[in-house]
Order: structure tokens, then sequence, then C-alpha cells
């Protein structure tokens, strides 16, 4: 009886732990792939393509939260990207509406322009750089904008169970992380468009334990949990692909720039 009761408790235990680990650690090291892409990477991809591309310019996209790793992880790590720059020239680029100029790295794009100016003066120059340089060209629209926020535990919850010592729970955190991003007219300043998007971050925890005595003096225990945490990274990337398309969408409705449907239907 005592054999059956404790084969019960552990049959119980595993097929607890079995629910509770959905994604067991891999038994070798992934190779490395793409970066995922959530829903708003296609509704850029889904743009209605524009009468014209917008020749835009992106000399950053600063980390404005002030927000920083908690202890004991780290009292000096940012909690959000500080790439958000590269992020904002993907999704643009992404959209196919915009001929992006390099701005963040033009000083290393100027550099390489003056070696290949001193080395036309040579005699034996290769034929791509022969020719004189073009000007670079001028941007009509500044792409300006930020991450304004980042809130932790906005919503934190969670629920449990637990019969005759065997029990099973699961926790929730909510963060959340908010971006703007305007249109600015080179020529007079002018804020053309602007739009804020707000990202929600999720953190879930699982767990499932049994903790029972089986026989006097005998106790039996086990526990088995993970924890799943969303990166902020691609919570980032997702805000500012979907202030890309709101800003599109925006400056359709304003009349700022075309459709290439709407000179068709015209």
């Amino acid at each position: 009886m005592r054999k059956l009761f404790l084969s019960m408790v552990v049959t119980a235990a595993v097929a607890l732990q079995g629910c509770a680990i959905k994604e067991p650690m891999p038994a070798h090291h992934k190779a490395p792939t793409l970066t995922p892409r959530t829903s708003t990477y296609q509704d850029l991809l889904n743009l209605p393509a524009p009468r014209g591309k917008l020749v835009a310019a992106v000399y950053g996209f600063r980390d404005q939260t002030g927000q920083y790793k908690p202890n004991p992880a780290s009292s000096f790590s940012t909690a959000v990207t500080q790439g958000a720059a590269s992020m904002l020239v993907d999704a643009l680029q992404a959209s196919g509406w915009f001929v992006i100029l390099e701005r963040e790295g033009l000083q290393n794009v100027l550099t390489e322009r003056k070696i290949i100016r001193a080395s036309q003066n040579q005699p034996e120059v290769a034929p791509n750089i022969r020719d004189d340089l073009p000007a670079l060209m001028a941007a009509n629209i500044l792409l300006e904008g930020a991450i304004v926020a980042y809130e932790t535990n906005v919503r934190t919850g969670g629920a449990g169970a637990r019969y005759l010592g065997i029990g099973v729970s699961q926790e929730y955190r909510v963060d959340q992380v908010t971006v703007n991003l305007r249109a600015v007219d080179v020529r007079s300043g002018q804020v053309l468009s602007n739009v804020m998007t707000t990202k929600t971050i999720y953190s879930i925890g699982r767990s499932a334990n049994v903790y029972k005595f089986v026989e006097f003096k005998e106790l039996l225990e086990a526990e088995a949990g993970y924890t799943t945490n969303e990166p902020a990274q691609l919570c980032v990337l997702s805000a500012i692909e979907a202030a890309v398309a709101h800003l599109i969408n925006q400056g359709v409705e304003k009349r700022l720039w075309q459709r290439a449907e709407d000179v068709s239907s015209t």
C-alpha cells in the first residue's frame, strides 16, 4: 500500500511538472536566426505603395525613460535598448515609404569620402572610385522621437491551488513601454505629424510542487517551474513599427503625402 501511494504521488508530481514546463531547456545550443517579428512588422509590409518615396534622415532615437534595471540584476544597465535608432531605420525601410539617409554615422561617411578623394590622386586607383564623388543627398523630412516611458509593475497578479500537499500556481507581471515619433519639415521646422504608441510587456511564472509525508518521518518534496519574460527590446521594436505605420497613415489622412492608388483613382 505504501509503495502504491508513493508511486501515485510521484506520478502526480511528474504530471504537474509536465504541465508546468511547456518548453524544456534544449539539449544543445540553437543556431542564430533572424530576429522574430510580430504582427506590426507584417502591417508595415502590407502598407500600400507610395506615390513617391520620402527622403528622410534619422539622427537618433534616444532613451528618455531614465529607467534602469532593478537590483540585484544591475543598478547601471538601462531597462530599455539604446539601439532604438537602428530599429527605427529598419522599420522605415520595411515600410517601403522612405529613402533613409545615414546621419547617425555621418562622420564615418565623411571620413571615407575624404579617403576616396585622397586616393583619386594616386596613379593606380580602382575604377569604382575614379570618378568624382557626387554631393550627399539632403533630406526633406527629419524623423525625430524617443522612448519616452517605461513603467514596471503596471499590473501584477496570480492564482494557485493546493490539495493534500500537491499544488500549482501562476504569477504574472505587466510592464509598459511608450515611444514617440514625429515627422519634421526640414525647410520650415514644422512638425507635420506626431504619434505615440504603447506596448505591454508580459512576464509569466508557473510552478508546481509536492509536499507530502508518505510515511512517518519520511517526507516527499518536489518542485518544478519556469518563468517566461517577453523580451523588452522586441516590444520596443514592435512599438516603433506601429508608430511608423500610424505616422504614414496620419500623413495620408492629412494629405501630406499620397498613396500610389490615390493618383491612379484621380
